[in-house]
């Protein structure tokens, strides 16, 4: 993936690592309740095994670095709002630690869900 070295050595990013990254920023933004497979194939490898980028797909054309999220979130919310949290969220925290450019960070939502009142 991403490829630096100093005098110590070389130092490589996986694509994984950045969807890790971008995973846990977008929990942590408020209205999102969860993830959603990008495809039946990912869906079907996710209750076989817990991924933990889950409906995170990282591409890196050498310069910069494009997200695209498949998320679920919380009915009653401003969808728009949320998805424009989570894409500033995550463009923040991937350039802020990575220190590589994000050139986009395409939010899909691919449904809504409604929390338990109690």
């Amino acid at each position: 993936m991403n490829e630096g070295s100093n005098l110590l050595g070389k130092i490589s990013v996986s694509h994984r690592a950045i969807a890790s990254i971008a995973y846990q920023s977008a929990l942590e933004s408020y209205g999102v309740v969860g993830f959603a497979a990008k495809n039946l194939a990912e869906g079907i490898a996710q209750v076989l095994v817990k991924d933990p980028s889950l409906g995170v797909d990282v591409q890196y054309d050498g310069k910069e670095i494009e997200v695209n999220l498949y998320i679920v979130i919380e009915y009653g919310t401003r969808i728009i709002s949320v998805a424009e949290s989570i894409a500033d969220q995550i463009r923040y925290k991937v350039e802020k630690i990575l220190g590589i450019p994000v050139s986009k960070v395409n939010v899909n939502v691919r449904g809504l869900r409604i929390s338990d009142p109690d």
